[in-house]
């Protein structure tokens, strides 16, 4: 009886564990945010999942691989990327991606680690192909409004002139300012233009990208620096020269007051 009883328990141990090993082979959980491709013998036999929940595959035959459903954020490395006129900036920039067709994206990249490297190798190259084409100014600013608030300042400093409480003009404070034709934004979205095209034949939507820093090349930013310091000290010396006549003026005011002072005191 003891022997029976002792088989039993064995027999219900096996069932149990059996059932579970079937239970965890047949159903199967796509998470939250996740989306499932089902194989068999290698190849995809179903449609991709993309809904999230509880899921049926035929056991021990069929095998499941997630794939990211929701939108990934990609980081690149600052690289130095040439201008229009032949200048070096250091650009960062940063994308957002999403896997739209899961089954093009495993057969061509299979991972998300690979999809990053891909990714970076075609931004990168839409990067430089679209700044290459445009003066720094475009990838620095993305309006005009320094310029609209600098002609408001001048017409301002234009009455002061013409009232006399100011003797330098604008122009030779604020030295050049070149116009903005396309702008920081649109060139991002001419990278992504270029970019999307070609990372849709690996199942990715590439979301936007964003031009994260703009920096001049150590050599550039030298040149710039210097040409700075030299138009502060153009105006430096201007401002002393205002300052110079102004001196000589009150000078000249005080020696002739003191000189009719003088006069009207000796007589």
């Amino acid at each position: 009886m003891s022997n029976n009883y002792k088989n039993f328990h064995i027999t219900l141990v096996v069932i149990i564990f059996a059932i579970i090993l079937i239970t965890k082979e047949v159903f199967f959980v796509v998470p939250e945010g996740m989306q499932a491709l089902v194989f068999q013998f290698g190849k995809v036999i179903k449609e991709p999942i993309t809904e999230s929940g509880l899921k049926i595959k035929m056991p021990f035959v069929q095998k499941v691989q997630f794939l990211e459903k929701r939108i990934l954020n990609w980081d690149g490395i600052p690289e130095n990327v040439p201008t229009k006129d032949k200048q070096y900036l250091i650009v960062d920039t940063t994308a957002r991606w999403q896997i739209k067709d899961p089954l093009l994206f495993r057969n061509s990249l299979e991972y998300v680690e690979k999809a990053e490297s891909r990714i970076k190798n075609i931004i990168d190259s839409a990067t430089r192909d679209v700044i290459s084409g445009h003066n720094p100014v475009e990838a620095v600013r993305n309006t005009n409004a320094i310029l609209r608030k600098i002609e408001e300042r001048k017409i301002e400093q234009q009455k002061l002139l013409e009232s006399g409480k100011l003797d330098i003009s604008e122009e030779e404070i604020t030295g050049e300012i070149h116009a903005v034709t396309v702008g920081r934004e649109k060139l991002s979205s001419m990278i992504v233009e270029k970019a999307r095209p070609i990372l849709e034949g690996y199942g990715i939507d590439i979301v936007d990208v964003q031009l994260r820093r703009i920096a001049y090349e150590d050599s550039v930013q030298q040149t710039v620096y210097k040409r700075m310091i030299s138009e502060r000290q153009r105006i430096a010396e201007k401002i002393r020269s205002i300052g110079r006549g102004k001196q000589s003026t009150i000078e000249g005011t005080i020696s002739q007051e003191l000189q009719q002072i003088e006069s009207e005191a000796y007589k």
